[in-house]
């Protein structure tokens, strides 16, 4: 796999490519490290803080991510969390998953509001966030960055920071798994 910078702006980070196995569900730690990446989205974090940013993960992968975040750059209090559950426009495809509630320790109005989530596919999780968030308040700013922009937009979506870019067939799907003692890993898994 090669992996090369992504210096021409947002969104910024490493660029990949990875090659279809043929299994259905393929560990890819040794291609895409999901540790390694997590180090990059850290230092990426870090150039977009400001001092009134509030962390906000989106569920799972997200939350996960903001938990490690909050701890590593210390950050006092609780990040947020945020369900794109209710705002989803896939029940019917999907059904209606089973995910934490939304939970925002400050006042969302006038609130600078740094989104993180753990791949960025077509958009439409995110379109659903913001439509939770804004139900909490009228933030004064939202952005939003991520582990991984896999491509594949459908809405007009875009991370201000993606700690790797790659390229996924549509046929595949990018998990983050995290172990007991809170490593991250990364499987492709058949859609």
């Amino acid at each position: 796999m090669n992996t090369t910078p992504n210096n021409e702006g947002p969104p910024r980070g490493a660029s990949a490519h990875l090659e279809d196995s043929g299994d259905t569900s393929v560990p890819i730690g040794g291609s895409l490290d999901a540790e390694a990446l997590y180090l990059e989205l850290l230092r990426g974090v870090r150039t977009l803080m400001r001092p009134d940013t509030h962390l906000v993960g989106v569920t799972s992968g997200g939350a996960w991510l903001v938990g490690r975040l909050q701890k590593d750059l210390g950050l006092s209090g609780e990040p947020g969390i945020i369900s794109s559950a209710m705002h989803r426009d896939d029940f019917a495809r999907r059904g209606m998953a089973a995910s934490a509630q939304t939970s925002l320790p400050f006042d969302v109005n006038g609130a600078d509001v740094l989104l993180l989530d753990d791949v960025l596919y077509t958009g439409r999780t995110i379109r659903a966030v913001l439509n939770e968030l804004f139900d909490f308040g009228r933030p004064g700013c939202v952005r939003l960055a991520v582990l991984v922009d896999r491509g594949g937009r459908e809405l007009p979506v875009a991370a201000e920071f993606a700690a790797a870019r790659i390229e996924l067939p549509a046929a595949q799907s990018l998990a983050l798994a995290r172990d007991d003692k809170g490593a991250f890993s990364f499987k492709v898994e058949e859609a």
